[in-house]
C-alpha cells in the first residue's frame, strides 16, 4: 500500500491520536495543580537565633505573597498527639494580626497568646512560662502591630481612662503610664511611636515579672525580642532584641 497518499491524520492500528495524548497530559498536570502540597522538610530550630531567622524568612515569604505554610497537608494525626512550638508570641487581639500567617507558619510551630494592646498580662506570662518550662521555645516575640485600638485609646485618654467602659480602664492604663505619655498627641507620628514603645516595653516586662523566663535568658535556651507588623505591607520589623 502506499503510504504517501494517506491523510497527515491517519495512523496506524495501535498507535495512540494526538487528542488522546493531549488529555492524557492535560490530566496529569491537572492532577499536580490539585494535589496536596507535601510537607516542607525544615529541621526545627536549634537555637533562639535560628528561631529568629525563621520567623523573619517566613515574613519575607508572606509580604512576597509566596506563602506556602497554610498549602501544607495537615497530619491531624501529629497535631492531635503533641506540640512543639520552636517560638511563643504574645500579640494584640486585634482581628488582622495572625502570626501562623504573617509569619507563614504551619499548624503547631507557634504558641500564641492574645490580649489586646500585646500586653504581658499575668495569664499571658504563665502561658508563656509554660511554652518555654515545658514546649521548649526557644523565642518569644512580644508583636505589636500599626493602627492598634488599644494604644491609640491610650493617647487618646491618657489623661484619664475611667471614661472608657468596663474593665477596659485597668488594660488601658498599662499602655497609659510608659508610652502614651512619652508622645505628643498632635505629632502624625504618635501612634506608631506608643505602639513601638509599647512592644519594646513587653520585653522588659517579661523579663522582669517572669524568673523562668529570666533564667532561661540568661542561659541561652532563649531570647525575648519585641517588633511591630505594619498591617498595610505585611512587613514585620525587628524593634529590640
Amino acid at each position: 500500500m502506499n503510504h504517501q497518499n494517506q491523510p497527515i491524520s491517519s495512523f496506524h492500528r495501535g498507535s495512540t491520536s494526538p487528542r488522546v495524548v493531549l488529555a492524557v497530559l492535560a490530566a496529569a498536570v491537572a492532577s499536580l495543580a490539585f494535589a496536596p502540597v507535601a510537607p516542607i522538610v525544615d529541621p526545627a530550630p536549634g537555637t533562639p537565633d535560628e528561631a529568629i531567622a525563621k520567623l523573619m524568612d517566613g515574613n519575607k515569604r508572606f509580604v512576597s505573597r509566596k506563602a506556602a505554610a497554610q498549602k501544607i497537608e495537615v497530619d491531624r494525626a501529629d497535631l492531635a498527639a503533641g506540640q512543639a512550638p520552636f517560638a511563643a508570641i504574645i500579640r494584640c487581639a486585634d482581628s488582622r494580626v495572625a502570626p501562623e500567617i504573617c509569619f507563614d507558619q504551619p499548624l503547631g510551630q507557634l504558641f500564641v497568646c492574645a490580649v489586646a494592646g500585646n500586653i504581658a498580662t499575668l495569664e499571658g506570662i504563665a502561658s508563656l512560662e509554660f511554652g518555654v518550662a515545658v514546649l521548649g521555645t526557644k523565642l518569644i516575640v512580644v508583636m505589636g502591630h500599626s493602627g492598634c485600638g488599644a494604644v491609640n485609646a491610650a493617647i487618646e485618654h491618657r489623661g484619664d481612662t475611667s471614661v472608657l467602659p468596663g474593665s477596659l480602664p485597668q488594660l488601658i492604663d498599662q499602655i497609659v503610664s510608659p508610652c502614651a505619655l512619652a508622645v505628643d498627641p498632635t505629632d502624625p507620628d504618635a501612634l506608631a511611636k506608643a505602639t513601638e514603645c509599647n512592644a519594646n516595653i513587653g520585653v522588659s516586662e517579661l523579663l522582669k515579672r517572669s524568673t523562668v523566663i529570666k533564667e532561661a535568658v540568661a542561659n541561652g535556651t532563649l531570647k525575648v525580642i519585641a517588633g511591630v507588623q505594619d498591617l498595610a505591607s505585611g512587613v514585620f520589623t525587628i524593634t529590640k532584641r
